[in-house]
Order: C-alpha cells, then structure tokens, then sequence
C-alpha cells in the first residue's frame, strides 16, 4: 500500500485557519459530497477540459449513467475546483466516484472500464 501524502498536521494550524479551511468553498463541497453518497457514478468536472470531455463519453458509450457536476472553465471558478480537490485530494479533473470511491481521472477510469473493475465495484 502506497503512503498517504503528507499533509500539514492539524496541531500546525491555528483555529482561524482550520475553521477557514473548513469552510472554504464549504457550499461547493457539501453538493459534490451529497452527489457522491446518493448516486452510483458521479463525475466531477470543468468546461473545456477536453479529459472531461473524454471520460465522460466512455461512459456512455459503456451505457454506465452517471451524475455530472460542472464547475466553470479554465477562466473561472478555480477556487471552487480548489476547494474539491483539497476536499478529495485528488489533483485534477474529471474526478470519477463510483459507490463513494474515488476511482481517479480519465486514464484511471478508461483502465477500470477495459479491465471490468468498474462495473464490478458497481456491482455487476
């Protein structure tokens, strides 16, 4: 098993910046978490990320549905897409959850898609 990224230890923090941290984008966060537990497939994405373009036709053409949030393009909404990424750890987009598991990027999705994982941790 691959060791967790090392992250500031919460006891280096002051309150003010763990309650700032908390509540950065907290609105955003809460929609993406909300989606992510209630639905089977949700993919987390931005306009003109030609990825996100991708990962979300291999999808369809694999007939998986799934739920699609948006959050502005290269020119905006960046600290909304900062917020999910410090939320998730996850560095880029699309973000894939399938069942709550965040299963990775385009590359990452397109391989469980060729290799069966994903329709297994669907459950069929």
């Amino acid at each position: 098993m691959t060791t967790p990224r090392s992250t500031l230890s919460p006891d280096k923090r002051t309150p003010a910046v763990a309650e700032a941290t908390a509540n950065f984008h907290r609105d955003v966060v809460d929609q993406v978490r909300t989606a992510v537990e209630k639905d089977p497939v949700v993919v987390v994405g931005m306009a003109q990320n030609p990825f996100v373009k991708r990962v979300r036709q291999a999808l369809t053409e694999a007939g998986i549905q799934f739920t699609y949030l948006e959050y502005g393009n290269y020119f905006g909404q960046w600290k909304q897409r900062l917020a999910i990424k410090m939320w998730s750890g996850w560095p880029t987009f699309p973000q894939v959850y399938v069942r709550g598991v965040l299963i990775g990027g385009f590359e990452d999705t397109r391989k469980a898609l060729d290799d069966g994982s994903l329709r297994k941790l669907l459950g069929g």
